[in-house]
């Protein structure tokens, strides 16, 4: 009996998750206009399937169910099959994501939809076993074909709820930014600390750099030491764990215990970017030398497996691999045998076993270890009565034995698809830690990347593409891109003082003010105007593991106004944050970005504006402080920005400190500066 012949069109994209499922029986599609149209003109349900390239969860549904010809056959008679990668598409799973939660209360990937011709959501869920997803298409189809209006009737009330989900109301009563608000929600907030572990109770656990960064800040401004202590138990248990790659560095996306042994082994560039800055502003202020290492280790990952000969920095990195019998598994490449590294380390091994734990405490599963620390190195420079120096020489000899053992094994995929979001973010992380360290080869490699963002992905009237791949860039940005494609220009300008970055953040907000923002209310849509419309117009006002894209643009319009003196910017930055107080105050961990923000109008908040011959040398000294309440712009000549603008001098390097409208008398040294900001 002859096979089905089926027309999968997945082989034409470019995305590495669409091209996974290339060969798979089922008739996929791109989400375009043709599939669209097809599934109105044969008058089909729509299967629409959303993952990532590094999705665990999405490989295994793969295997079991779109693999097989048997799955395929229903799913290509009955419907119109849409495969979607949710990161370059985010408008969709969003939409998608909001319409599983309102159905389920829960959400995740790989996720997958059934919706009439249209679009609208009738029906999904997250994974299914192989027999599930037969039985429920199987009554999807018998019902649609049976009792149309039915279907049609859920849809018109999800699509209500969907649209509930997006109004923003200005609150009647103003709400003062006030100190004892952000009190208050930390006390609500402390009630989910693990104190044990760090980060937030329960497993799986995410690392949620933006909360740890909002709370570090926090800590230190209101001089908290409950909250400050947290964070460095958080940061040194997350960086101790298995979660973070102690040979080749870098960290996977989550751990699935509570102690952060055992990773979700993929690892995310919007991950490690956003770590890299929070290490980096820990050692600004903590000058703990783990924290370097953390940093620079992560770095050198970045350096080797997610940068592009031009700059550009790649996705992920897979979570599976294939293990010692050729079979692909979750974490092989990583997880090691305690005979192994016997052999591998000899006479060190048994000073090796109890740094990283080759034991019942960092044993995972089978005869799998995942390298976990819970002891300092000058504790274990003590058991062993070694030198810190001679420990710090056998760290680096184990490492490079490793890591060379390592490079012999089957390396992950690699996503090689260039988000401009999530380069954003890493143009950001190695500012960041340009700024802490001082380290020229970080601020090199920030400025090429910012070349490849303005080569490729910056159009000639300063809008964006949100993709990148094999020389192409496609897909119109969404406001996340902007959002922070601005953040990392603003940063980049404070750390060079070059005009240029200063310019094209400013042009950046101006296409954001015309082709994202909502006049009514003053907030942004997450998609522009110009993109075809889906069923909903969403806002994206939650922080997660990225940052919201309005709490970034409200962020952004905040520090700009600083620089340039427009009012209008302040303005909206405070709307926005206004807008969002009430939902702050029912769940306080979901708007750490919004907090941060919300500081800069309850605390002092200082711009500090450098002129003068020594104007590059005295910034690099300055933000080597943690000085989080501070923007920093300066000249080694004349400038027309508004808070450089006659405050140039031909023999003096003069530093002046702004706050509230007012400035100080200039002074003349870094020292000075530190000394009456602290």
């Amino acid at each position: 009996m002859a096979k089905p012949k089926f027309t999968n069109k997945l082989i034409n994209e470019t995305s590495p998750y669409l091209l996974q499922h290339a060969h798979n029986p089922v008739n996929w599609e791109g989400w375009n206009t043709q599939s669209l149209e097809k599934a109105r003109r044969e008058n089909k349900l729509l299967l629409i399937s959303v993952g990532y390239s590094a999705c665990h969860w999405c490989h295994v549904m793969e295997h079991e169910s779109f693999e097989d010809e048997s799955v395929a056959e229903i799913m290509n008679r009955h419907f119109v099959n849409i495969k979607v990668d949710r990161e370059e598409r985010p408008d969709i799973d969003q939409v998608y994501m909001n319409a599983i939660q309102i159905m389920t209360g829960t959400g995740g990937w790989p996720m997958n939809i059934v919706a009439l011709p249209d679009g609208r959501p009738v029906w999904g869920g997250t994974y299914f076993r192989k027999d599930q997803w037969k039985d429920a298409l199987k009554q999807l189809s018998t019902l649609y074909h049976t009792k149309p209006n039915e279907m049609k009737d859920y849809a018109v009330k999800l699509e209500e709820g969907l649209k509930r989900l997006q109004l923003i109301e200005t609150p009647k009563e103003e709400t003062p930014f006030a100190p004892q608000f952000l009190d208050n929600m930390l006390q609500k907030w402390k009630k989910t600390f693990d104190l044990k572990n760090g980060g937030s109770q329960g497993a799986p656990k995410f690392m949620l750099p933006v909360s740890l960064s909002f709370l570090f800040r926090y800590a230190v401004q209101h001089d908290s030491k409950d909250v400050f202590e947290h964070c460095i138990h958080s940061l040194n248990k997350i960086s101790y764990g298995g979660i973070f790659d102690h040979i080749g560095g870098g960290f996977s996306r989550y751990s699935v215990d509570e102690r952060w042994h055992v990773p979700h082994f993929e690892k995310m560039l919007y991950d490690n970017a956003q770590l890299v800055s929070l290490y980096s502003k820990a050692f600004a202020f903590k000058k703990n030398q783990w924290y370097k290492e953390v940093v620079y280790k992560t770095l050198n990952f970045i350096k080797e497996e997610l940068t592009a000969n031009n700059g550009a920095f790649y996705s992920a990195l897979d979570a599976d691999s294939k293990d010692k019998s050729d079979n692909k598994k979750e974490g092989a490449y990583y997880v090691w045998e305690k005979d192994d590294l016997q052999k591998l380390l000899q006479q060190d091994f048994y000073i090796f076993e109890a740094y990283y734990n080759i034991n019942s405490f960092g044993k995972w599963e089978e005869n799998n270890y995942v390298l976990i620390r819970s002891k300092s190195d000058k504790e274990i420079a003590e058991t062993f009565k070694l030198k810190p120096s001679k420990l710090e020489e056998k760290k680096k000899h184990w490492t490079k034995i490793l890591k060379k053992e390592r490079d012999n094994r089957l390396k992950p995929e690699l996503d090689d698809k260039s988000l401009t979001s999530w380069n954003a973010l890493m143009l950001n992380g190695y500012v960041d830690a340009y700024k802490a360290f001082g380290e020229p080869k970080f601020l090199e490699n920030a400025l090429k990347n910012a070349a490849f963002l303005q080569e490729h992905q910056l159009k000639t009237d300063y809008r964006l593409w949100h993709s990148f791949k094999n020389g192409k860039s496609s897909i119109n940005a969404y406001l996340e891109d902007y959002a922070l494609c601005t953040e990392a220009f603003l940063n980049l300008y404070e750390a060079t003082f070059e005009e240029k970055w200063l310019e094209i953040a400013k042009q950046l907000i101006l296409v954001c003010l015309e082709d994202f923002q909502d006049k009514k209310s003053g907030m942004f849509y997450f998609t522009s105007c110009r993109d075809e419309a889906l069923i909903t117009r969403n806002y994206e006002l939650n922080d997660n593991v990225i940052p919201a894209s309005n709490s970034v643009m409200a962020k952004n319009l905040f520090k700009l106004s600083c620089i340039t003196g427009n009012r209008e910017y302040y303005d909206l930055s405070e709307k926005m944050l206004r807008i969002v107080q009430p939902q702050i105050e029912t769940h306080p961990q979901s708007y750490a970005n919004w907090l941060d923000l919300m500081l800069n109008f309850t605390e002092s908040f200082n711009e500090i504006a450098i002129m003068g011959k020594n104007a590059l040398s005295i910034k690099k000294q300055l933000q080597q402080e943690f000085l989080p309440n501070c923007v920093f712009a300066g000249s080694t000549r004349t400038s027309e920005i508004s808070i450089l603008k006659n405050r140039f001098s031909d023999n003096k390097d003069l530093i002046y400190i702004c706050s509230g409208g007012k400035c100080d008398l200039p002074l003349n040294s870094a020292e000075k500066v530190i000394e009456k900001l602290k």
